[in-house]
């Protein structure tokens, strides 16, 4: 019952039914949507895009900005981790 207070003429068997199917394919609809939304499938081609669309512009060109940051990122990691390694075995 909906928390509409005024007065509404009582409603048929068949309004009531109509209300019910409507309820069920719209719940039916929101069910599939679940579904292919958390598909494995549908999950890993989301995040490859995701992934692509880090990489490259809208036009399919490169972002080096990005890769530059990224590579540079990685070399200061590998650096650190080199020379970490080097003062641990002083010891």
């Amino acid at each position: 019952m909906s928390s509409d207070t005024r007065a509404t003429a009582p409603r048929s068997t068949e309004q009531i039914e109509a209300d019910i199917a409507a309820t069920r394919a719209r719940l039916a609809a929101t069910v599939d949507e679940l579904v292919d939304k958390a598909h494995p499938k549908n999950v890993a081609r989301r995040q490859v895009e995701s992934a692509r669309a880090q990489v490259f512009d809208v036009d399919g060109r490169l972002r080096t900005q990005k890769l530059i940051a990224v590579g540079g990122a990685a070399v200061g990691v590998i650096g650190l981790l080199l020379l970490l390694r080097k003062l641990v075995g002083r010891r």
